[in-house]
This record gives structure tokens, sequence and C-alpha cells, in this order.
């Protein structure tokens, strides 16, 4: 997924960049990353929603068969990935791999929004005057995009939780709407329960996303300089 994401985001940011006015990529601004990072996720979404659906469904079967409400017991556990893939597109066909996705769009994409602006916004602030975003340092890069992973979790979490249900239910043959399940959960359950787990996932996904992006800023401008030179050695 982050593959994906990363490479949809240089693209969406070349696509803003010229929208804007023909801009460099590094003269966006932070809402315009935001922005780039958002529409990222659009396309990011088709690859996490299937993968999400069987871990979900896989979770799922897990708690009916220690409940003993999975039908063919505790032999149907044995069933991994693929096997519930195949066994997917044999009952549902391609579409039954979506499920969920419209839900995973209302997570992902502001989620990405709010993860792409935090990081650069963080940078913008942590640039030394007189210096550019890319001589902030390891230090504070790993600080950037632990800020942007936060802004993430806490502004998706109440999608996070409602999509996972989502998906949990369809094991059952049942998909309701986003909007269905989120009413639902706030007149049974009160809103806290949409943010349940919120702290252990702040905590665990701090240093997880401030390495992420010390790996990418590194990784591109190791590339970058390797076509610099390559391009410096095919003219001359």
């Amino acid at each position: 997924e982050n593959s994906v994401l990363f490479c949809f985001y240089g693209v969406c940011q070349k696509l803003v960049a010229n929208v804007v006015g023909g801009k460099e990529i590094k003269s966006l601004n932070p809402l315009e990353n935001a922005i780039s990072g958002g529409m990222a996720a659009f396309f990011s979404s088709f690859t996490l929603c299937p993968t999400e659906l069987i871990k979900c469904r896989l979770q799922a079967m897990r708690e009916m068969a220690t409940k003993g409400q999975l039908e063919g017991g505790l032999q149907r556990l044995t069933i991994g990935p693929f096997g519930l893939t195949k066994e997917i597109l044999q009952a549902e066909g391609v579409r039954g791999l979506f499920k969920g996705l419209t839900a995973t769009f209302m997570r992902e994409m502001p989620g990405y929004f709010f993860f792409f602006g935090g990081y650069e916004m963080t940078r913008h602030l942590l640039t030394p005057a007189g210096k550019t975003k890319d001589d902030i340092g390891a230090t504070r890069t790993v600080i950037c995009g632990g800020v942007g992973g936060v802004a993430l979790w806490v502004s998706i979490f109440p999608a996070d939780v409602v999509k996972s249900r989502i998906q949990v239910q369809s094991v059952s043959g049942i998909t309701p709407t986003f909007r269905e399940v989120f009413m639902r959960i706030l007149r049974q359950e009160g809103i806290k329960a949409l943010y349940s787990g919120l702290g252990p996932t702040v905590i665990r996904t701090f240093p997880a996303t401030g390495a992420l992006f010390l790996a990418y800023e590194t990784t591109k401008k190791y590339l970058g300089r390797l076509h610099d030179y390559m391009s410096g050695n095919s003219s001359s």
C-alpha cells in the first residue's frame, strides 16, 4: 500500500503543481501537498481495500469460531488468506473483494490529507531560516513523520472503526452502509466507541511513520543524485 501511495503522491504533486500555475514540486506549500496526499489515497485505496477485507474476515471468523457461531466450525479456520480470496472470487466475483471500498475512500482520502499536510507543515515550521526543508536532518524528519502519523490516525480513527465493522459484517452476507454503521455505533455504544484503541495506535504510529518518512526522504535524495549523475554522463 505504501509503495502505491507514495508513487501516486509524486504523480499528484506534479498534477497539483501544474494546476496552481506550473510550480516546481519543491515549491508546493503544505496545503497543496496535503491535497496531493488526499488524491494519492484515492488510488492506494484500491490496493488496500481487498487486503483489509481479507484480514477483517479472517479475524471475524476466528471470533465466531470461538463462540461456536462459525459455519463449518474450527475446520474453517484452516483456510488462509489465499484460500479465502479464492472463495470470495468464486462466490461473489471481483466486486466481493471491494466491499467497504466507499468506507475506505472516506477514511483514506481525508486521512492522508492530514498525514501529508501534518508532515509538510511540521517540516515548514522546523526548517531553520535560510535553509530548505531538505536540510532539516534525520531527527527532525522523524519528528515530522511522527506528527503526520498522529494527524492521520486522529482524523481517521472513527472511519476506520466503521470500515472494519462493515467488512466484518460482510462475512454473514450483510453489507450495511457507512452511515448505518456509524449511527448504530453512536446510538448503541456512544462516541467513545469510535475512538476505542486510539491511544496505543498513536503511540505505535509515531516512530513507525517517522522511520517511514526518513526512508522516503533518504531514498528520494539518493535517487535524485543518481538521476543527476546519469544525466550528466549522458550529456557529456
